[in-house]
């Protein structure tokens, strides 16, 4: 036990020598300020799609797609999502594409793209990372 103990320490003390000094998993992690997930899943109604958004780890809530293809998810949508307290949050034009198993994904506004995404058909439905554009 000793040993390995002193294995750890040189190791360590090497690192430091070295610039390379050990970092925890947090500082390695670029800031998440930017970064949301959607998951769609069908709705009863064709060409719609039920959502459920988060947002970094501030907001979250549910959302609806409306005007999209009966088959399939791929398609031109308008959607709208809301907070969990039911109020309105935002509303986009939304494209989804298909190539090969994976799906991009472009909400826009006015035409202009606003965020983009990607995203996989899973189980339940199509889970989509997405970040903001920046103006």
């Amino acid at each position: 036990m000793l040993r390995s103990y002193f294995i750890r320490a040189s190791l360590a003390g090497l690192l430091l020598a070295l610039g390379l000094a050990p970092t925890t998993f947090a500082e390695e992690v670029p800031d998440a300020t930017n970064i949301g997930f959607v998951l769609y899943t069908k709705s009863y109604a064709p060409g719609t799609l039920n959502a459920r958004w988060m947002f970094t780890d501030k907001y979250k809530g549910p959302g609806i797609a409306t005007g999209g293809p009966n088959e399939g998810y791929a398609g031109q949508y308008h959607v709208r999502y809301f907070y969990d307290s039911g109020e309105f949050s935002d509303e986009y034009d939304l494209i989804i594409e298909k190539t090969g198993d994976a799906y991009k994904v472009l909400w826009l506004v006015d035409d202009k793209v606003r965020a983009i995404g990607v995203g996989m058909e899973v189980e339940n439905g199509l889970a989509v990372g997405w970040r903001r554009v920046a103006d």
